[in-house]
C-alpha cells in the first residue's frame, strides 16, 4: 500500500533552532489561554538576532535576563476595561504575563546581550565571541 507524506522543507532548520534556541512551555494567562508572543530568530557572522513583536506592552514591563546560559524574556499586557458601562462581548486577544527562554547558543557572548523597543517590535541581539567569527585570512604568493 503507497502512504502519501508530506514534505516540509523547513525540517531541518526547526531542528536545528530547537537545538540552539532550546525553549520553555508557554506562560498561561488569567483565562488560561497562552500568550506566547512570537519571535523571529536570525543569525549573521555577527551575532544572533530575536525579534518579538509586543503591542500594547510598555517598554517598562519588558525584562530581559540571561542567567546560567538561558535568555529569558518577560513582560505583561495588561486589559483595562474601558468603563463599567462597555460591555465585553468577545475577547480574543491575550492578556497577562509571559515568559519565553531561549539557551544562548555556544559563540554567542550573553554578557553583551543588547535590547531595542520600537514602535511594540523588541529586538534582542546576542553578539559573537570574537575567536567564534569567521575570519578571512589573505595569504600572499612567493
Amino acid at each position: 500500500m503507497n502512504t502519501l507524506t508530506s514534505h516540509n522543507p523547513f525540517r531541518d532548520f526547526e531542528a536545528l533552532a530547537s537545538r540552539l534556541f532550546h525553549q520553555n512551555p508557554p506562560a498561561r494567562n488569567h483565562d488560561s489561554r497562552p500568550w506566547v508572543p512570537q519571535v523571529d530568530i536570525t543569525e549573521d557572522p555577527a551575532a544572533y538576532t530575536i525579534t518579538s513583536d509586543l503591542p500594547e506592552v510598555a517598554k517598562d514591563a519588558i525584562k530581559i535576563t540571561v542567567e546560567e546560559g538561558i535568555l529569558t524574556v518577560r513582560g505583561d499586557r495588561k486589559w483595562e476595561k474601558k468603563s463599567d458601562s462597555t460591555k465585553v462581548h468577545l475577547v480574543e486577544r491575550s492578556y497577562g504575563s509571559f515568559t519565553r527562554s531561549f539557551r544562548v547558543p555556544e559563540d554567542a557572548a550573553g554578557e553583551k546581550v543588547a535590547a531595542t523597543f520600537k514602535d511594540g517590535v523588541l529586538t534582542v541581539v546576542l553578539p559573537k565571541r570574537e575567536e567564534t567569527r569567521p575570519r578571512q585570512v589573505e595569504v600572499q604568493i612567493l
